[in-house]
């Protein structure tokens, strides 16, 4: 592609990316289905757009694109919410990959003929939700506050979930070993040490901030920051997606944060200016748009056999998620149209498909199948979820909300 046509193409899709927002916020038609639909027709359809064309930037763009819309997700969490909504987060979590991991191994098994440890494989890859996915989705919806933080701190949740487990069954299929408990005290020491490091590095920019600010274009310099500790995290083994969203938080409400005798007498603690939260924001849906349309270009279907294996799992995931709503989510606290909008956030994204390509990497069995198999769901899930947001938004689902979610108040509790 001539590189005038690219920078055309580029400008066309900031413009259409604000019109199909204000698409959203009119007719709740999700902006990321035609976003995603657009990189259909440029990538596999009309082959115009390869992700080969990308090159290295490809992977770092994504990565960008997931540490920034983290981030400013946790800028807008208030801690007295983010306590409500914790526990309801970590149930939908631990349900989600726990049932995915009961009933997507089997029918993985029985579909593509897999071992057991490769259809766990790909279970718990498929076991998480997608953060760029749901945080932008439940950010223009009308849902509880404390709906909306369990949502999107599930996403986060389930990242690092998904990236340890699926990494820990497939070094067992290198090594013909299973070391559950390695598995187990990996997974807690990333998501303790991650969320720990995060606070801290969210502590020392908040007593930094104000001195930053006397520079000269200084904007820039709390996600520059940010992508900082992210990297650095990452290189010491941990999750710096748990990092982005603990320093989100800890910025957000860092004039309001209960240290006590811990706060600095001499240096105050300083939050984002409403300017730079709209900046961060702006950037956030910048980056998301050119991501959903990145992902549509780069899917890459298999075989019909792949697909209807694809398709079926995407429904398994769709129908357990509906007991792990009722399973979460609390009736006393939680409305029927917000636990309608919980079991349609079940979209795979990002580190799904990040992950699926590490079996095919290391040579292991099965290893296209399966990635190729994860990305057939990751493009179905995303069109399912939006597709259902879209029915919500409209109203059209109340029916299935009384069938599906009927020892759910229709009004928000009180």
């Amino acid at each position: 592609m001539h590189i005038p046509v690219a920078v055309i193409l580029i400008g066309l899709l900031v413009f259409l990316a604000h019109a199909l927002d204000d698409l959203f916020a009119r007719t709740r038609v999700p902006d990321v289905l035609l976003l995603l639909g657009l990189g259909l027709l440029l990538g596999p359809v009309s082959g115009l757009v390869r992700p080969e064309h990308f090159g290295a930037v490809g992977p770092v763009f994504t990565t960008l694109t997931l540490v920034v819309i983290l981030f400013e997700g946790g800028l807008g969490l208030e801690l007295r919410t983010l306590g409500r909504a914790l526990g309801g987060a970590t149930a939908l979590t631990v349900w989600n990959f726990l049932l995915s991991l009961a009933v997507l191994a089997p029918l993985a098994r029985l579909c593509l003929g897999f071992g057991w440890m490769q259809a766990f494989t790909l279970a718990a890859i498929l076991g998480g939700t997608s953060s760029a996915v749901v945080i932008p989705l439940v950010q223009r919806l009308a849902l509880g506050e404390r709906t909306r933080t369990a949502l999107a701190l599930e996403s986060a949740l389930s990242d690092v979930l998904v990236i340890v487990v699926a990494l820990g069954l497939m070094a067992a299929q290198a090594q013909g070993e299973l070391h559950l408990r390695a598995l187990l005290g990996g997974m807690g020491a990333s998501f303790l040490v991650s969320a720990l490091l995060g606070a801290a590095a969210g502590l020392a920019w908040a007593l930094l901030l104000e001195r930053m600010r006397g520079l000269q274009k200084s904007l820039l310099t709390t996600p520059a920051y940010v992508l900082v500790a992210y990297g650095l995290v990452e290189l010491l083994g941990f999750s710096g997606a748990i990092t982005a969203l603990a320093l989100g938080v800890t910025l957000g409400n860092a004039e309001a944060l209960p240290l006590g005798p811990l706060r600095p007498r001499a240096l105050a603690l300083a939050g984002p200016t409403e300017t730079e939260r709209a900046l961060f924001a702006e950037l956030s849906f910048l980056l998301k748009s050119f991501f959903f349309v990145y992902v549509g270009l780069s899917i890459r279907l298999g075989g019909a056999a792949l697909v209807w294996t694809g398709l079926a799992l995407t429904a398994a995931v769709f129908l357990l998620r509906i007991p792990v709503v009722h399973a979460s989510l609390r009736p006393a606290s939680v409305p029927r149209p917000d636990a309608l909008a919980a079991g349609a956030m079940t979209a795979k994204g990002l580190a799904a498909a990040a992950v699926a390509s590490v079996p095919l990497q290391m040579g292991l069995p099965g290893g296209r199948e399966l990635q190729l198999t994860v990305f057939a769901v990751v493009l179905f899930s995303i069109l399912a979820t939006s597709l259902l947001v879209f029915l919500e938004g409209r109203g059209w689902l109340a029916w299935a909300g009384r069938l599906l979610y009927g020892r759910y108040r229709e009004d928000p509790p009180a």
